[in-house]
């Protein structure tokens, strides 16, 4: 369970109840963002990468093919255990561990790179940053992603987005618009900032897909009750029969983040 009074107004959170539809519908993001990654010359062929946060291992099995040696942590033990069997599944071999980033207790200079995708904000950074320069190898990367949709653009993220607020009126998770990651002040401590990048996405769905990433978000299935998940799908089901075909794509907005260690 995460708890933290700036996000959702310190309603707590638990990512594993939502392990099996995160691992069915939130491995979404398309090409050109693993593209980015690959054209900085990050996770690939020779490289040790440290993927926080990791969830059901979206980045390190995308990223795998391309030759780097993957690590995979997060606090959830059923997002780990989804983790290791979509990965044995792809015959990745990725290491998933069970662990908080703040507490990781891999040996100095174990990484060339560490990445964090859609998970940056949940972590105390104050003790992070440093924990992350002792692991990072000289001259080593953190890599902070984030993906979301803008509800003021695209009407079907838009009406999704509504019906999450009616259900969960404390979750701020809602009225995305493009910004850059921000980045904590404790990290200029250890690191610089290479670059920044936001940029637009058009990501493709079925009216099913787009059910269950929305049920899977931080607003329904890591937080609130069972009866309000079933009573949120049934009406999230009949929004999108209305108001979207068979197959669409949502507007999102995608940023990058790169921090040189100093």
């Amino acid at each position: 369970m995460i708890k933290k009074a700036e996000i959702d107004n310190g309603r707590g959170f638990d990512w594993g109840r939502a392990s099996r539809d995160y691992a069915r519908y939130r491995d979404i993001y398309p090409r050109e963002f693993y593209q980015k990654i690959l054209d900085m010359g990050a996770c690939v062929k020779g490289q040790r990468v440290l993927d926080m946060g990791t969830g059901t291992g979206v980045l390190p099995r995308n990223l795998y093919p391309y030759g780097a040696a993957f690590t995979g942590i997060d606090i959830s033990e059923n997002q780990i255990q989804q983790a290791i069997l979509l990965a044995e599944e792809q015959r990745a071999e990725i290491d998933f561990f069970c662990m908080p980033a703040e507490k990781m207790d891999f040996p100095d200079l174990s990484f060339d790179v560490v990445t964090a995708c859609q998970c940056f904000t949940y972590f105390d950074h104050e003790a992070l940053a440093p924990r992350l320069s002792k692991i990072l190898c000289p001259q080593g990367r953190l890599i902070v992603l984030y993906m979301a949709w803008l509800p003021f653009e695209d009407p079907v993220a838009g009406q999704s987005e509504a019906l999450v607020l009616k259900y969960n009126p404390e979750w701020t998770g809602c009225g995305e618009k493009r910004h850059p990651i921000a980045i904590p002040e404790i990290y200029s401590q250890y690191f610089t900032i290479e670059s920044q990048e936001v940029f637009d996405l058009r990501v493709p769905f079925s009216r099913e897909s787009w059910n269950g990433r929305m049920k899977a978000c931080r607003g329904i299935e890591a937080s609130l009750p069972e009866e309000d998940i079933a009573a949120f799908d049934a009406e999230h089901r009949h929004l999108l029969a209305a108001a979207a075909p068979e197959k669409f794509k949502v507007r999102h907005y995608a940023a990058i983040s790169v921090l040189r260690k100093r």
